[in-house]
């Protein structure tokens, strides 16, 4: 009998597009000779759909207006093991595994990976305690920073901070400095700020995105990102990619038009400092308990010393997004990546 892969896309975000690019991609790609496959989708609302309709509709986020969603549930009770239906009549889909395309809140943070642990669901990709804590920038950097690995300076801002406070926090960490909301992705809330006009703003905006704001140090050089799969001493590991950018930070726009910005796979850096990146990338994946597959971004500076900036633990999945770039460019293919992953899963 086949295994039945249960797939999520959407849900409540910023990154629901994004979700809905990676999830088509991904479901593009899962062999269907192998794996059955179970779409559910989550709206903005956070209102669960059996979806069984085109995959192209997902990406164009019209799946909702195709007339093949019936409302569903991922019950809790390990003897369910899977997916409540709740058309005219209930009925069960048993769910071997589970894959969670959903960037951001509510589906990259441990959220929906303690409801799948709860219900004996194996996930594929990072469980809930690595989930939560990559996420969480500020306890991110202080466990990498406990491992002997660099992290900007940063100081996180309490909600109605005074200006007295904030002028003193920015002129410690100095200008520019980067304005980030704790927990999130994207770019989505981040500002880089020159002077103190303008960080009573970006705080602000900032605190739209999420209950905590970091202030963060200006990190000089460039950023450059590993992808690894797998799990314990079983790692893959792929190129080191290098982003090149000709003004500003890689925020949203950049992030998925590349505008003014390029992505360069492998980085234009020496071999021995590809290693170097490749080797700290491993160290954070096992700091943070990762599992599955995630991405790990850090810094280079102009003097060769590496930062660490964050992981990413549902990274974009387009065959044309950075993780899947960094495996396709040590040999692999995306159907290749994806199944593997699924595969690994099953086996945990």
């Amino acid at each position: 009998m086949k295994r039945c892969i249960a797939v999520l896309f959407g849900g409540c975000s910023d990154e629901y597009e994004v979700s809905l690019q990676s999830a088509q991609a991904v479901l593009g790609a899962i062999d269907r000779d192998t794996y059955d496959v179970c779409m559910l989708g989550i709206t903005r609302q956070g209102r669960w759909y059996h979806y069984s309709g085109p995959l192209e509709a997902i990406g164009a986020d019209r799946w909702r207006e195709e007339g093949r969603c019936i409302p569903a549930v991922l019950s809790p009770d390990r003897g369910t093991h899977g997916v409540v239906v709740l058309g005219g009549q209930v009925s069960r889909i048993y769910i071997d595994a589970a894959m969670p395309v959903l960037h951001g809140k509510n589906g990259e943070d441990g959220t929906v990976q303690g409801l799948l642990e709860l219900a004996g669901i194996p996930v594929i990709g990072c469980g809930t305690l690595s989930s939560a804590l990559c996420m969480d920038k500020d306890r991110a950097h202080r466990l990498a920073a406990q491992a002997g690995i660099g992290v900007p300076r940063s100081a996180e801002v309490p909600r109605g901070v005074g200006e007295t406070t904030l002028r003193l926090l920015g002129e410690e960490l100095g200008y520019p400095l980067f304005v980030k909301p704790v927990n999130g992705g994207s770019s989505f809330g981040v500002s880089k700020v020159s002077e103190f006009s303008r960080l009573p703003g970006a705080v602000e905006e900032a605190f739209c995105h999420d209950s905590r704001v970091l202030l963060e140090e200006n990190i000089p050089g460039f950023e450059v990102g590993c992808a690894v799969m797998g799990e314990g001493n079983d790692l893959t590991i792929g190129a080191v990619d290098e982003i090149e950018l000709s003004q500003g930070f890689f925020d949203y726009t950049e992030k998925y038009n590349l505008i003014t910005s390029a992505i360069h796979v492998p980085a234009r850096i020496p071999a021995v400092k590809a290693a170097e990146v490749q080797n700290t990338a491993l160290r954070l994946y096992r700091t943070l308990g990762c599992s599955g597959f995630a991405r790990v971004d850090m810094f280079l500076t102009p003097e060769g010393r590496i930062v660490f900036n964050e992981i990413n633990t549902i990274p974009g999945f387009t065959a044309h997004s950075r993780f899947p770039g960094m495996l396709m460019a040590v040999g692999m293919t995306f159907p290749e990546i994806v199944n593997r992953l699924i595969a690994e899963g099953l086996k945990a």
